[in-house]
C-alpha cells in the first residue's frame, strides 16, 4: 500500500524485489500525484502485505490484464533461474498500454499479446490468447493478475482443464492484519474466491490445486 499524505492511500502490486520497484501509471488523481514527485520526494509504504506467487510445475502460463502484469515479470525472473519454460499473454487495451513485452521476451518466454483495438498482437482479451494458449500446449499452472472479471474467466477455465492456478486479487488494506475486513473481496466481483477472503490475510495470491 502507498501512501502520501493529503492525497490518498492506494494499493500496488510489486514489480522489482531488489531494490522495491513498482510499476505506476498515470492513469487518476493517486497515480497523477506519484508523478508529479521529485527525487528525495518521500512516499509512505506499508507492507508488503499477505502471501505472494509460488512457482510451481515445469511448464507455466502467465497472464497479464493491463498493469497486472507488473508482479508477473520478478516471478517469470525466478521461475527462468529454476529452469522452468514460461509463456505469458499480455493483454491491453491499445498498443500503448502494452507494457514489459520486451522484458518477457528477454529472459526467453513464449509471448502471445493482445489489444481490444487491435493495434498489437491478436484482436481481443488476454482470455483469448490463454484459451489459445490451453488448446495448443500443456501447463502444469497458470498464473495471473489484472482486472476481477478477467480473473473470474480464467477460474473458469482453469476448472475445465483441471489447471492449478494462482491469480492475485487487488485490494484495499487498511489493518493488514486481517481485523477490519476493509480488503474482502466480495463473491459478487470474484466468483471463485470463497466468502470472506481477505486480500491482507488470505491472499492477495489465492492458490488452487486440483487433487490428481
Amino acid at each position: 500500500m502507498l501512501w502520501l499524505p493529503e492525497v490518498g492511500e492506494k494499493p500496488f502490486c510489486i514489480a522489482s524485489m531488489d531494490p522495491l520497484g513498482l510499476l505506476v501509471v498515470d492513469v487518476g488523481p493517486f497515480s497523477h500525484a506519484l508523478h508529479t514527485l521529485k527525487m528525495g520526494d518521500l512516499i509512505w509504504i506499508k507492507g508488503p502485505l499477505g502471501h505472494g506467487f509460488h512457482p510451481e510445475g515445469e511448464r507455466l502460463l502467465f497472464v497479464a490484464g493491463g498493469y497486472g502484469v507488473a508482479p508477473l515479470y520478478p516471478l517469470a525472473a525466478l521461475a527462468r533461474t529454476q529452469g522452468r519454460r514460461i509463456h505469458v499473454c499480455i493483454g491491453a487495451r491499445t498498443e500503448s498500454g502494452v507494457l514489459l513485452a520486451d522484458k518477457f521476451t528477454k529472459i526467453d518466454c513464449g509471448l502471445s499479446l493482445t489489444t481490444e483495438d487491435g493495434s498489437k498482437g491478436m484482436q481481443g482479451l488476454a482470455t483469448k490468447a490463454a484459451e489459445k494458449a490451453m488448446r495448443e500446449s500443456k501447463f502444469d499452472t497458470l498464473y495471473a493478475c489484472g482486472p476481477n472479471a478477467m480473473l473470474s474467466a480464467l477460474a473458469e477455465m482453469c476448472c475445465q482443464h483441471r489447471m492449478n492456478y494462482q491469480f492475485s486479487w487487488e485490494a484495499h488494506m487498511r489493518c493488514g492484519m486481517g481485523l477490519c475486513g476493509s480488503c474482502e473481496v466480495p463473491t459478487s466481483l470474484a466468483p471463485a474466491l470463497p466468502p470472506g477472503w481477505l486480500a491482507c490475510y488470505d491472499g492477495p495470491v489465492f492458490i488452487k490445486r486440483w487433487e490428481k
